[in-house]
């Protein structure tokens, strides 16, 4: 109005507004007018979108550990086998509530990828690499570890390292692909290589490997470093844009609303599943900066590393030839013979572990020792001061780190290795020391 209608008195334009408003359809043909009558008019929006009901005879649902874990959980797992697509599911050790699937959930559907089931923070993942030092190292430059740590890490929702890194996952066409990916670009070039806020974290501790491990290497104590963290700000943004996208056009009834799913033949099944990926590698580029800035820094020379996704999902073949899209939210992939890491809690050891192929849990295990207590009730629970003194008990070093991940907030991670010894066989047992972490 104020560019087209500078010349006319006030009077005449609210005249003129009132008009529109009152009947928008008169002017919606108008070069200039139509768009201020389009604020106004009822326009139908025209939208594509399928209503389903969920089964009443539910697919298979093979649970570990029920006893340690909590109803709601299961409540959310077997909301999810009743959903049309679902050929057969999980329930890991660890399991808790969670957004749509409960984390400690691995769900298989048919030709559909349901973006809560894979989770929010897309490709989170684990990352444990062997250094050719010891107990020794550890002790005589713990000092200059911590410093690496303080210099070539970064935690929290936004920021990251303030120096520019190059990665190959950078230049990759798939930021090219969509107009979403495109708008993501800058915010992953800033996080790489740094970690999200919550249970991430990166370690420094000890590693002893069992006799015939998988990697060839001597079974003895080793200086290793452990990290865990996902795809940051890109598979955030990833998981909220494509999950409204399922829940607009795949209606079920409210209570399952949040496990809508993208049919795998669509574009926007397409376009998330090409994003999905991404983020993952994305993740995994993350953990590579980490080790090899802190191995650089320090000076430590590799052995092995080891690392596994638990927030993805893959399209796998079962034994009756069947293809699936297997969700594991919180889980991890444990085919025969796949090498995988099950951490517990700052204080608490973790585990590398190989898989054994059990079809039952789809091909799955625990991701973690999995929370005994929400975030709410750890902050209520526990004091700065009895954390530290658990922590001084333990050996071990905290840098940042809240109460909200002192160890009584999670499941005893040696009861959850008992009730998986079907799915995994042990192959190392790490402790940290110095662990690194957001401070809430």
């Amino acid at each position: 109005m104020a560019r087209h209608f500078k010349h006319h008195d006030k009077a005449a334009i609210i005249q003129l507004l009132t008009d529109i408003k009152e009947r928008p359809a008169e002017f919606l043909q108008d070069e200039v007018l139509g768009k201020i009558a389009a604020i106004f008019a009822d326009v139908p929006e025209e939208r594509h979108f399928q209503s389903f009901d969920l089964l009443e005879t539910t697919g298979q649902l093979k649970v570990y550990g029920g006893k340690e874990i909590e109803q709601a959980a299961r409540q959310q797992m077997e909301l999810a086998m009743s959903l049309p697509v679902t050929v057969q599911g999980a329930l890991m050790p660890d399991a808790h509530m969670g957004y749509g699937l409960p984390v400690g959930g691995v769900l298989a559907t048919e030709n559909a990828v349901v973006p809560y089931a894979v989770g929010v923070d897309i490709g989170c993942r684990m990352a444990l690499t062997l250094f050719d030092e010891g107990e020794s190292f550890l002790k005589r430059y713990s000092y200059q570890l911590k410093t690496a740590m303080k210099e070539y890490t970064h935690f929290g929702m936004e920021g990251g390292l303030e120096f520019r890194q190059e990665h190959a996952v950078l230049d990759r066409p798939e930021f090219r692909d969509t107009a979403l990916l495109k708008s993501l670009h800058g915010k992953a070039v800033r996080q790489l290589g740094s970690s999200g806020s919550g249970n991430h974290f990166v370690e420094f501790g000890l590693l002893t490997l069992e006799e015939d491990n998988s990697l060839s290497l001597p079974p003895k104590q080793y200086l290793a470093l452990l990290s865990h963290s996902g795809s940051r700000g890109l598979g955030a943004a990833i998981a909220q844009h494509y999950t409204k996208i399922a829940m607009d056009t795949c209606k079920l009834p409210r209570s399952a609303q949040q496990l809508a799913w993208l049919d795998m033949n669509s574009e926007a099944g397409q376009e998330y599943w090409l994003s999905m990926n991404l983020a993952g590698d994305y993740a995994r580029a993350c953990h590579q900066q980490i080790h090899q800035h802190l191995a650089k820094a320090t000076g430590l020379k590799s052995l092995a590393t080891i690392e596994n996704h638990h927030n993805f999902a893959w399209e796998e073949t079962l034994t009756d030839t069947r293809k699936v899209i297997i969700h594991r939210k919180g889980a991890t992939p444990a085919h025969a013979g796949e090498l995988g890491i099950i951490p517990g809690s700052m204080t608490a050891p973790a585990y590398l572990v190989r898989g054994k192929g059990v079809e039952q849990a789809l091909y799955s295990a625990a991701h973690g020792a999995g929370r005994a207590m929400s975030r709410s009730k750890a902050r209520e629970k526990m004091t700065v001061s009895a954390l530290n003194k658990m922590l001084a008990n333990a050996g071990v070093t905290l840098m940042g780190g809240s109460v909200e991940e002192n160890p009584q907030a999670y499941k005893d991670i040696d009861q959850v290795m008992n009730a998986q010894h079907e799915l995994v066989s042990v192959e190392g047992r790490f402790m940290p020391v110095i662990v690194r972490m957001n401070k809430e």
